[in-house]
């Protein structure tokens, strides 16, 4: 017999409505590369405390082949309004990234503050992100500069709920 899950930490009440899984698809472009599509997961969980988990997957949407990860946090920065929100999260691909932004309107806007990359990692100079939430859908949208390019849209999904918020 498994225990109930925990409640929420009530300076999350901003954010809940992320919480479950999502799965959908997906396309990417950018002047450096050719355009292509995907399939992505994205699961925000919680756990009592004052952040939410984050972990994002995406595969090939013909052969399944694994094509990129992420994982990390959301915190919420307490009695602000709009909500300040915070993402720390890091990628098998060398990166490590932290966002800064606000909820407001129902949209979640991040700007990365600093991109770190290991030795062997393409770098990237900026991340901005973008997430909201319409019934039960999660629209995500995210903008990089890289490679000596200005901020310019890379990838854009909709993803819809597969499990309960909660």
């Amino acid at each position: 017999m498994s225990a109930a899950p925990p409640r929420p930490h009530p300076v999350l009440a901003p954010l809940l409505e992320l919480v479950g899984t999502w799965e959908g698809e997906g396309t990417g472009d950018y002047p450096t590369i050719a355009s292509f599509r995907y399939r992505e997961r994205v699961v925000f969980g919680q756990v009592g405390r004052p952040f939410l988990s984050y972990e994002q997957r995406t595969w090939h949407p013909e052969n399944g082949t694994p094509m990129h990860a992420e994982s990390g946090y959301l915190r919420v920065v307490p009695d602000t309004m709009p909500a300040r929100i915070e993402l720390v999260l890091a990628q098998p691909t060398g990166l490590v990234e932290v966002d800064e932004g606000e909820l407001r309107d129902g949209v979640l806007d991040l700007v990365s503050t600093a991109v770190v990359a290991t030795g062997t990692a393409t770098p990237v100079d900026a991340v901005r992100r973008r997430l909201w939430v319409e019934g039960e859908v999660l629209h995500v949208a995210l903008s990089m500069a890289a490679g000596g390019l200005p901020e310019t849209q890379h990838l854009r999904s909709r993803l819809r709920r597969v499990t309960p918020a909660g």
